[in-house]
């Protein structure tokens, strides 16, 4: 499916999308180059799929780190000359270190003043790549990866024979949840940067994800929004759980991190009437008293801040545990 806006188009169904995707392959001889849009393990599935149902030589290269010269890796593939189609996953850990992520409108995704090394590689080489091999290509991509091919390698992605677009099936986003991020607050503050930065970007992409329902990105939101958190983003961290807050209303959670993101913020009058909220969906809530006495004494409201203290003395006295323990 070749498209202008690739990202404003939704295909009709997972099937049809992945027939259009098999007829581009099958139409396609010698150099060609396809984008997919997809989660790293539909692209795999995807790869599976076309390997055992096309009688054409079929690879994939994964790149398990940035690079800067993707021809001189594909011209030392020792059966170059016998593949026919090959999937690359992997190419958007180039793009990373360009990227600054910032939910809401902040952060600079696409800076005009840089191109990726990679970007600028294949942009310059891409008459190269249609001399030296008879190869179609098939790049798997997160979407803001692929945008960012959009915009600072338009001269390589003008070439494409395709965009195709699979959104991730929400049971398979659960498999992506438990398998590549941490199960606790205290995991993300043992991340890297950089580790902190390419998944943040992964959540990103999978909130834009189409299909979702609500309950599924309220999921991804919390999730992103302890991202942020544990880098100490508050701007953005406040951005998710604003967002989160509207998806569910109803719940105590959103409320609670929104009013902490607003208390490190300075914006304790805002961060009050949030734990208010919150208190009003869970009026044993610890975390909520506790926070709302910390944003009041703030504010030099200490007689108020005192008996929010005190309330969250007596919910703590009668329980084990904390709300507010992730936070």
């Amino acid at each position: 499916m070749q498209l202008t806006e690739w990202d404003e188009n939704l295909p009709t169904s997972p099937d049809e999308e992945y027939q259009a995707l098999v007829r581009a392959l099958r139409w396609t001889t010698g150099f060609g180059l396809i984008f997919v849009c997809c989660s790293k393990a539909q692209g795999r599935k995807l790869f599976e799929s076309v390997q055992e149902n096309m009688s054409r030589k079929v690879q994939i290269l994964s790149l398990d780190r940035p690079i800067s010269n993707l021809y001189e890796i594909v011209n030392n593939l020792p059966d170059k000359g016998d593949i026919e189609i090959l999937f690359i996953e992997g190419i958007e850990r180039s793009l990373i270190e360009y990227i600054r992520p910032g939910h809401g409108g902040e952060g600079d995704y696409y800076n005009l003043d840089t191109v990726p090394r990679i970007l600028g590689h294949l942009n310059l080489q891409r008459e190269r790549f249609r001399d030296s091999f008879r190869i179609c290509f098939v790049f798997i991509l997160p979407r803001y990866a692929l945008r960012y091919f959009v915009r600072r390698a338009p001269d390589f992605f003008d070439w494409r024979s395709g965009v195709f677009e699979f959104p991730a099936e929400e049971s398979l986003l659960n498999e992506i949840l438990s398998s590549t991020f941490p199960s606790t607050y205290s995991e993300y503050l043992l991340l890297s940067p950089e580790q902190r930065h390419a998944k943040i970007l992964e959540l990103e992409s999978l909130i834009e994800e189409k299909k979702l329902t609500p309950d599924a990105q309220f999921s991804l939101l919390l999730e992103l929004g302890s991202l942020f958190a544990s880098g100490s983003h508050n701007k953005s961290m406040f951005n998710v759980f604003d967002k989160a807050s509207k998806i569910r209303p109803d719940s105590h959670m959103a409320w609670l991190v929104r009013g902490i993101a607003l208390g490190n913020l300075g914006q304790y009058e805002e961060a009050v009437s949030s734990y208010d909220r919150a208190i009003d969906i869970k009026p044993d809530d610890f975390g909520a008293w506790y926070n709302r006495g910390i944003a009041l004494g703030n504010l030099d409201k200490h007689e108020e801040a005192v008996l929010s203290f005190h309330r969250a003395t007596d919910i703590k006295a009668g329980e084990t545990g904390s709300s507010a323990g992730r936070y």
